[in-house]
């Protein structure tokens, strides 16, 4: 199936060698000079999304590809999603929508079924934007994911476009790992690889040059770029919990925590608050010690029945219980919001053999699993301590919440829907909405309501437009670009 559009691939040596970066990046060079470019990724594992703007689920890291190249979400950006819910199985989510789940078995057989969906969305794709940058998965090295593969080679096979291989050079090893990814590759493969970009280099380029030389002899094929380790450089993680390189001035700050939950999803709605200046955020691992905090996160799961009881088995109820005592705040969103009702109830078995259980207690609803899963972007008001903001977010969930007794809800919708929950005593907010402290009003709102005042201003879209074009910068500076269009045009 031969392309007339220019399409290029970029595929890692290693998961987390930098091809969401890449990819990111690319749009962004491509935008600023008023070109139609967009991203595409086949195969997505990850438990971070984002809500489209027609309807349906992709991954986070194609939600930050799409604000780099300036065009609206779409689910054909990512026609497959892999959100695990153990160590075996995850929920499909085809084109948007939710298929189900599946175990890892079962899903390679599901693979030719997933590749029609992956086809014809590249091809809606590029019937709309003149350029595509897609991003692989983990590595097209991988021999045992070969069969039917969509993620890698697999598709750069069946659409017939070129490949640039990344190799993270920090972790080490980096022409080991060019080398032998190229080795494990067939023929026709290998031909398909049209350069190298070298990441994350730290120190004089000219020590490396010998090294660029033997690879480039080697293989016969060019180094398109080194780029370097671009320390503070934050942007939407894909899946895996950001890097903790975060500098901040002593002084005042209000102390915030979160459990690191063993399904946690969506952690990209925090990045506001672990990037605040006034803010001491910290994330607790499994059999940490909780700190002492002034608030306290229970961020959302993608199991939340196996998460809930995880939380009690580390000590958080107890933990919580005492926080609410002295004064703390808790917020708990989507799955948290579900955690801090009476009780959850999983009656079709949605996330497992556990057909309820018990919440923490301390709002008056449950919550019931069901198969189809809330899906929509939403607008509305936030108020709290009599201070309105104005509230953009989306919705991921599989549950309905109904209240038992009667609770405020701080936050009406434009629609007139009242969302969320806030205890009587204003010590605990709940909402299923994901982005809230994407907006900077907002964020101000809340962690004014969690004890924080005279806060300085951050806006994290604003920050992410800066990295963004700082990321683009680099990769002007630092890549040839020339040749890459150059490997574009012949695709």
């Amino acid at each position: 199936m031969k392309q007339t559009k220019h399409t290029l691939m970029i595929q890692g040596c290693t998961s987390d060698a930098g091809k969401t970066t890449l990819v990111a990046g690319l749009c962004r060079v491509w935008a600023r000079r008023q070109l139609s470019v967009a991203p595409f990724k086949p195969q997505n594992m990850a438990l971070n999304s984002a809500v489209t703007e027609d309807g349906g689920e992709i991954g986070r890291a194609q939600a930050l590809q799409a604000i780099a190249a300036n065009i609206p979400l779409s689910v054909h950006m990512n026609p497959v999603l892999l959100k695990p819910n153990s160590d075996t199985g995850a929920q499909v989510i085809l084109q948007g929508h939710s298929m189900g789940n599946l175990n890892a078995m079962d899903f390679h057989d599901y693979k030719p079924k997933a590749q029609e969906a992956v086809l014809e969305s590249f091809q809606i794709l590029s019937s709309q934007y003149q350029t595509i940058f897609v991003e692989g998965a983990g590595s097209p090295a991988e021999i045992n994911l070969r069969e039917n593969d969509i993620a890698n080679m697999g598709f750069a096979e069946q659409v017939d476009c070129p490949v640039i291989l990344i190799a993270d050079i920090d972790k080490g090893g980096v022409f080991a790992h060019i080398v032998g990814t190229l080795s494990c590759l067939s023929k026709s493969e290998q031909a398909r690889i049209k350069g190298f970009v070298i990441n994350r280099f730290r120190g004089d380029i000219a020590l490396l040059q010998s090294g660029l030389d033997w690879l480039e002899q080697q293989t016969g094929k060019p180094v398109l770029g080194v780029l370097p380790y671009l320390h503070g450089l934050h942007l939407d993680a894909e899946d895996a919990l950001a890097e903790s390189d975060v500098s901040k001035a002593k002084g005042t700050k209000l102390k915030a925590c979160m459990p690191l939950l063993p399904h946690i999803s969506n952690h990209t709605d925090f990045e506001p608050l672990r990037l605040h200046p006034n803010i001491d955020f910290t994330l607790v691992s499994h059999l940490e010690p909780i700190p002492p905090a002034d608030l306290i996160i229970i961020p959302g799961s993608k199991n939340v029945m196996f998460d809930l009881g995880w939380l009690k088995s580390q000590g958080w109820e107890k933990a919580i219980q005492t926080h609410l005592r002295y004064g703390g705040k808790v917020i708990g969103i989507c799955g948290g919001l579900q955690m801090l009702g009476s009780h959850i109830f999983d009656p079709d078995g949605i996330e497992g053999g556990i057909k309820s259980q018990a919440g923490l207690g301390l709002l008056p609803y449950e919550t019931t699993l069901q198969p189809h899963k809330t899906l929509k972007n939403v607008s509305g008001t936030l108020t709290l301590n009599n201070q309105s903001s104005p509230v953009k977010g989306y919705e991921i969930h599989a549950g309905k919440t109904v209240n038992t007794n009667p609770l405020l809800s701080p936050i009406l919708l434009n629609d007139q829907e009242p969302e969320g929950g806030l205890s009587e005593d204003n010590q605990i907010f709940t909402s299923y909405l994901h982005g809230l402290f994407d907006q900077p009003e907002t964020l101000d709102n809340l962690l004014n309501w969690a004890g924080l005042e005279n806060t300085e201003p951050f806006d994290i879209n604003q920050l992410r437009e800066t990295q963004l074009n700082r990321l683009a910068d680099t990769l002007e500076a630092h890549l040839d670009l020339e040749l890459i269009n150059d490997i574009l045009n012949q695709s």
